[in-house]
């Protein structure tokens, strides 16, 4: 099989396209011919030498992917040769044939292509998983998302509005703003300027429930909450957080809460019943596909240099 690879750490240039021995599925695994692959940041700082429990080179990037079954380990039911199925959290998946454990495949509906599922799974199931578990949204609550025409905040952006919430985006140029706008934000604000008073007054003294992707705003998005509102932080591409002082929380009833993706999707059953409903959601017009550009493997350095392109709002996949 081939891979896209690297051995050092560094910027795309380091990254080679090359032949690797073929992988079998051992037992309770099935051996995937994968027909794409998301690139997210992660894979960029891994590619940097931010993350460093990557084995021994070479090193294998990626984690989400579809593809189809072409073998089955010992001990796998309920999969057949030929499915279709989707991954979120297999690593080294920037090849062209990758063993996923069983418990981890999601099998993709009609109508859901391989590249389509690589470009709204791993997004997807996160701004679900925002939307339904970390936080209570009723209908007319209003609801601050940072990054808003982001990978995540577009879906979640769409989750919320559907659940009638009123959504004030941030977003950090016009051209993202104005993208905001199109997803059904009622109103989009930048980072540029006094925020958190836009916020207040839009809200009349705070949003019920603010979502922090961006890290180094958290001390200002707890701001921009109201008394016994909600903030969520789940991310820090802006950079890491200042520490924040409990008693803060105490005087004002705010509720800070951690997210993490995979303390969810805790079992093969979770896994298959959340993406049915993101897929559901997908049928019913309530998540849109992001914008896909799409770059083959052997070109995987242009397409890391295409996401670190901070202008781009949409989603970049690998395919063979």
């Amino acid at each position: 099989m081939f891979a896209l690879t690297f051995e050092t750490f560094g910027g795309p240039e380091v990254l080679r396209y090359r032949e690797v021995p073929d992988p079998v599925a051992r037992p309770g695994e099935v051996l995937v011919d994968v027909r794409a692959a998301g690139v997210n940041f992660a894979d960029i700082y891994r590619r940097r030498g931010h993350y460093r429990e990557l084995g021994e080179p070479p090193y294998i990037d990626g984690y989400e992917g579809a593809g189809v079954v072409v073998a089955l380990g010992a001990g796998v039911g309920g999969l057949h040769i030929g499915d279709r199925i989707g991954f979120v959290d297999v690593a080294r998946a920037n090849v062209t044939r990758l063993a996923v454990p069983a418990e981890r495949a999601i099998p993709l509906p009609e109508g859901v292509d391989e590249v389509t599922a690589a470009a709204i799974l791993l997004q997807g199931l996160t701004a679900q998983y925002l939307s339904e578990d970390s936080a209570a949204i009723r209908p007319g609550d209003s609801v601050l998302v940072h990054s808003a025409a982001g990978g995540v905040g577009r879906h979640l952006l769409r989750l919320c509005r559907a659940k009638g919430a009123r959504v004030i985006a941030m977003a950090s140029s016009e051209e993202k703003r104005r993208i905001a706008r199109d997803l059904g934000a009622e109103a989009v604000l930048g980072y540029d300027g006094d925020w958190v008073a836009g916020v207040r007054a839009l809200t009349g003294g705070g949003a019920d429930v603010v979502y922090d992707a961006v890290g180094s705003t958290l001390a200002r998005s707890i701001e921009a909450a109201r008394n016994r509102g909600t903030i969520v932080t789940y991310g820090m591409s802006g950079g890491a957080p200042a520490p924040v002082d409990p008693l803060m929380l105490m005087q004002s009833s705010k509720a800070l809460r951690g997210a993490e993706l995979w303390d969810y999707l805790d079992s093969g059953a979770e896994r298959r019943r959340r993406s049915r409903k993101l897929f559901d959601a997908l049928a019913a017009g309530v998540i849109a596909v992001p914008p896909i550009e799409t770059f083959t493997l052997a070109d995987g350095a242009a397409a890391h240099r295409r996401l670190e392109d901070r202008g781009f709002s949409g989603k970049v996949v690998l395919v063979p």
